[in-house]
């Protein structure tokens, strides 16, 4: 079907960040589209809570690879700066707090990190730790340009020469922490380069090689935050739609795609309220799992979907204090001693580690418009497993084994001890005036998260590539997925780069172009002193040197081949 005005029709259902990037390409490409969300606000985790003055990232609280989110705007001509998103860049990236009192400080400033890593691990430490950057670059290049803006329809995708080349420089078959450890011989280095995997929703001794390359990009490309929170570039890409005629229909929840008859074709949605809107394809940009098993009719993949293994969840804490924390920086990370131990407690049994790693953001310390002059706002994430049903708790009640109001008791308690213990702060106890608290529960009830798994599914091998579940739907024609359990992943930039690819083949399947390869527009000329030449250039020395050694070369084969031939005469 079409528009009146001969527009195709597109639905997005949920206005995450992949479905808030997904409507405005299609609307630039000339699609009619409306984007339907059941919660009053855009963004889904990417959003803001407010309370007296104080402002808290609900989810993602830094932005990293930012030439993602530039290209994203620059296909949409305009850019970050156009649209009034500012990216502070946080200095240091990290400070990470040992219990023995110690700390290092993560940085972009090659003189910082080299004087942290020496201190553990000497001058030889240094140097290993620039291969660790080197194979981290060559992870974060060769995926960028072979896994971020490639789509992977089916295992033959994975065939494709210019991919299978590189898989083994991949590293997919060995772990974070396994391939850290080639390069740092200290235990405490092994953490402070392997932490990340969090980010995945991963252990990292469970993680692929490959994802190093999240620490590259932290310490090549650095961590930044949008003034005014990370929502700042949400709002942003809204506004950008809504100017090439994206219409927003908030709090307003599917209850079903409408399919054709036999379901070979989706052809709309139908409401709560039993409205039923038509449309020529529809995106669903909702989790993936709760989509299969709530928005379609029930098959054998929406039921081996819930068997795959699902990223962890987390206990979130927001405080308003009611004084500065002048010991916390920009972006603190709290690690457990029992490194391991916490990792197999979140994944393997789905609690909260006796003694937990967790992370802190203070907003305000970088953005003082995050709290009242004098005081500070504060984000605790700390991981712990998911929501588990009744097949995974092997019969036994979930409450039983998931008590999370004592979860959540145990964590506050962890969290301010081991903060005041390993900073030095005091009293954050008496200093908090309102707290607000997000549980795997909680997760799953206002944003539809399977589980309540706050990344989607996992990211192991096996649930990558042409393994994810794809960004077309198999047997449903014009029914399409963007979002974190699809390809690529999850992590705000990586669905950012995933729009593209799911907004690229439903142009592809109507025939249409693409209006951000049209080509010409930024590009770079050339100069001749910019030109690279790949093979190095030679002095006129170098060259009479090389011409001499070939006369010799070659003067010494003549003569062993006149010698032989004279020894053949005279025998």
């Amino acid at each position: 079907m079409t528009g009146n005005s001969g527009q195709k029709i597109a639905i997005v259902v949920g206005a995450g960040v992949g479905g808030v990037a997904t409507a405005a390409r299609l609307a630039k490409a000339g699609f009619n589209v409306t984007v339907f969300e059941k919660n009053d606000f855009p963004g889904g985790r990417c959003s803001l809570i407010h309370h007296a003055g104080y402002r808290f990232d609900q989810g993602p609280s830094l932005l990293l690879l930012p030439h993602l989110f530039r290209e994203a705007f620059h296909d949409l001509d305009t850019s970050l700066e156009a649209e009034g998103v500012e990216l502070m860049k946080c200095e240091p990236n990290y400070n990470l707090w040992f219990s023995d009192g110690e700390s290092f400080e993560l940085s972009t400033d090659v003189s910082r990190m080299k004087h942290e890593v020496e201190k553990w691990e000497g001058k030889d430490g240094f140097e290993r730790y620039l291969g660790f950057l080197q194979e981290a670059h060559r992870h974060y290049e060769l995926s960028v340009t072979h896994v971020l803006k490639r789509n992977f329809t089916s295992l033959l995708s994975m065939a494709r020469p210019s991919f299978l080349r590189h898989l083994l420089a991949l590293h997919p078959f060995e772990s974070i922490y396994s391939r850290a450890s080639k390069y740092f011989w200290t235990e405490r280095l092994r953490r402070v380069f392997t932490f990340g995997s969090m980010y995945m929703g991963m252990s990292p001794f469970d993680a692929p090689g490959t994802y190093s390359l999240l620490q590259y990009t932290e310490l090549a490309e650095g961590i930044w935050y949008p003034k005014g929170g990370f929502h700042s570039v949400i709002a942003a890409l809204v506004r950008v739609g809504e100017r090439y005629g994206v219409t927003y229909r908030l709090s307003t929840s599917v209850s079903s795609i409408q399919l054709s008859p036999k379901s070979r074709r989706a052809t709309g949605v139908i409401l709560d309220n039993g409205e039923v809107i038509s449309a020529d394809v529809v995106i669903i940009n909702a989790d993936l799992v709760y989509a299969y098993n709530n928005l379609l009719p029930h098959s054998s993949k929406a039921t081996s979907l819930q068997k795959r293994s699902a990223s962890c969840s987390s206990i979130s804490f927001y405080w308003a204090m009611n004084r500065t924390i002048p010991e916390l920086t920009t972006h603190n990370i709290f690690l457990a001693d029992d490194y391991r131990e916490s990792f197999d407690d979140i994944f393997k049994k789905q609690l909260i580690p006796s003694q937990p790693s967790f992370y802190v953001n203070v907003p305000s310390r970088i953005d003082p418009a995050a709290a009242p002059d004098g005081k500070d706002a504060i984000v605790v994430l700390v991981p712990v497993g998911h929501l588990l049903d009744e097949k995974e708790g092997s019969g036994i009640k979930v409450e039983s084994k998931q008590d999370w109001e004592a979860m959540v008791t145990k964590a506050r308690e962890t969290v301010f001890s081991t903060i005041e213990a390993r900073t030095g702060a005091r009293d954050l106890q008496g200093a908090l005036v309102t707290e607000i608290v997000n549980t795997p529960q909680s997760w799953k009830d206002v944003f539809n998260l399977d589980k309540g798994a706050i990344l989607g599914l996992s990211h192991s091998f096996f649930n990558v590539l042409s393994f994810r579940p794809s960004t077309k739907h198999s047997s449903i024609d014009k029914l399409h997925f963007v979002g974190a359990s699809t390809h690529p992943g999850t992590g705000v930039p990586i669905v950012l780069a995933g729009s593209k690819i799911t907004s690229e083949q439903v142009l592809d399947a109507f025939g249409m172009e693409k209006p951000w390869d049209k080509g010409g527009k930024g590009k770079v000329v050339v100069k001749d002193i910019d030109t690279v030449h790949v093979w190095p250039l030679l002095s006129n020395f170098h060259i009479v040197l090389l011409s001499l050694m070939f006369v010799v070369v070659m003067a010494a084969l003549r003569f062993d081949a006149l010698e032989g031939l004279g020894e053949g005469v005279w025998r």
